[in-house]
């Protein structure tokens, strides 16, 4: 191996390591939160004084990445009597181990979240807790919070619950294993095989997943798909990008997420707690959202409705399924970023003139399934917790107000840190490739710039020239004039119309 491909690797971490820095966002635990760690044990799996169930028999199992080890989540279905079947998801108790105000707590809520990029992953607590002593592992019997859903054939929920439990793992498995035989293009996944009553298990998870979001798109949740590329190393050199696709494993646990955290919502709100609520507000470009529809010979309303945007949405992908996810992409950014809100007990989402959750069609969304590596996340659990035993919610709204206005910052200095990273990741790949041209699809246009991202590439960079007149969603043909793999830019100029 030469110089240079060693170079790649260390030069992408390196990248990272200023981006965090540069960003506000932590870098390195601190001495006194490796200190904690050295000290900290598996807490006690549970007492005996019926305040945590034992649910260690039931075939839990996790789904997720290949290389997934902060494992956060595990499901598990059961048939009821007509028709029903009651879902449940057990979450990792972080709370029992990563306790408010402590040094790792301090860096948790400083960075709020894990920030993924291109060369090194940051996580939010300590691998050692996110990996091992929190962690739903395979064979581990461990202390989760279990939302509980009676959910009806058509999708509807027909009852739920949230308490405390022991759990163990039965099987650890991977979205696309699981998906390919779910969607039988393979034999059953030997982790499946191995014990016995889980195909049919979630075979049965997988039906009512799908129930519930087919409900969701009635009520108008958005049939959204965009490309999202992961660079690969051959040791330490970059040699491309593979794109993420969606699967029907991945949309079970999508799936069964949105569910427990809308349940999570609910419960707090009737136990009269404040939460932190995740929103989607109504489109802030929804005027160009109805010019592209309509460049697509398809008529929106000139106000908001996610039902209609569906609609045209669903057509689009089975008019042209290889260009669909440009379309998404070009929605996406014109409906906006999502943000964190507190909520007082009894308020609603709309009397404040937010829409709950746009592009999922729900109001009430709490998240809460994740808090291995999500601030907001342990932040619920910590409240879930106290409404659970009956006591006093352990942060008030104010407190509440606060840190939902800075997970909202945190979280996109986050994205911009994955974002910058995985363009200097893309600058190394084109660094051999200006002077080319590309066919492109507008992503951004505002004062601040105009970006595209190529169509054959999953590469988004700044177009510098020729971009007057052009708007999300326009396709242009580019020409690659510049990259700066330091500073993650990549810019290009329009010359002329895409060919495609």
């Amino acid at each position: 191996m030469n110089a240079k491909d060693q170079q790649h690797r260390a030069l992408l971490q390196n990248i990272a390591h200023r981006a965090m820095i540069e960003r506000g966002l932590l870098p390195d635990f601190s001495a006194a939160a490796v200190a904690e760690l050295d000290r900290m044990q598996a807490p006690a799996v549970a007492p005996n004084d019926g305040s945590v169930r034992d649910l260690t028999g039931l075939l839990w199992a996790s789904i997720d990445n290949d290389d997934s080890r902060d494992l956060d989540q595990l499901t598990v279905a059961e048939s009821l009597p007509g028709d029903t079947v009651k879902i449940r998801v057990a979450v990792a108790d972080v709370d029992a181990l990563v306790r408010d105000g402590s040094a790792i707590d301090e860096h948790a809520r400083h960075n709020t979240t894990s920030v993924y990029t291109a060369a090194e992953i940051f996580p939010m607590l300590p691998e050692r807790l996110s990996t091992d002593l929190t962690s739903l592992n395979f064979a581990e019997e461990r202390l989760a919070v279990v939302v509980e859903m009676v959910i009806g054939a058509d999708g509807s929920l027909q009852g739920s619950d949230i308490y405390r439990a022991r759990v163990r793992n039965h099987a650890k498995l991977a979205y696309n294993s699981v998906a390919a035989w779910l969607e039988g293009n393979s034999a059953v996944p030997q982790g499946i095989a191995a014990v016995n009553g889980l195909a049919e298990n979630l075979r049965v998870q997988d039906r009512i997943a799908q129930s519930l979001k087919n409900l969701r798109h009635v009520h108008g949740a958005l049939s959204l798909e965009t490309i999202e590329a992961k660079p690969i190393f051959d040791g330490n050199q970059i040699r491309g990008l593979e794109v993420e696709e969606k699967n029907r494993a991945k949309e079970l646990i999508e799936d069964f997420m949105i569910a427990a955290n809308g349940v999570t919502a609910r419960y707090l709100a009737a136990r009269k707690f404040p939460s932190i609520r995740r929103v989607v507000r109504t489109p802030k470009r929804w005027g160009r959202i109805i010019e592209l529809a309509r460049e697509h010979g398809f008529m929106l309303p000139d106000t908001p409705d996610s039902a209609a945007l569906d609609k045209f949405l669903v057509t689009e992908r089975a008019a042209d399924p290889l260009r669909f996810p440009d379309l998404s992409l070009a929605v996406i950014k014109l409906l906006g970023a999502g943000e964190y809100i507190a909520e007082l007990p009894g308020d609603t989402a709309m009397r404040s003139g937010i829409a709950g959750h746009f592009g999922l069609a729900v109001k009430d969304y709490a998240h809460s399934t994740a808090p291995n590596r999500r601030y907001p996340d342990l932040v619920t659990q910590r409240l879930l917790k106290a409404a659970i035993a009956g006591r006093a919610a352990p942060y008030s709204y104010v407190e509440l107000d606060v840190l939902a206005k800075h997970f909202t910052a945190e979280e996109d200095a986050a994205n911009k840190i994955e974002r910058q990273v995985g363009k200097s990741a893309a600058a190394l790949l084109l660094e051999s490739r200006i002077g080319e041209q590309f066919d492109a699809i507008v992503t951004g246009a505002s004062e601040k710039g105009t970006w595209a991202r190529l169509l054959t590439i999953p590469v988004e960079g700044k177009v510098v020239h020729g971009f007057e007149g052009v708007d999300v969603g326009d396709r242009i043909r580019v020409q690659l004039l510049n990259v700066d793999v330091e500073r993650g830019f990549i810019d290009f100029r329009r010359v002329g119309s895409s060919r495609h």
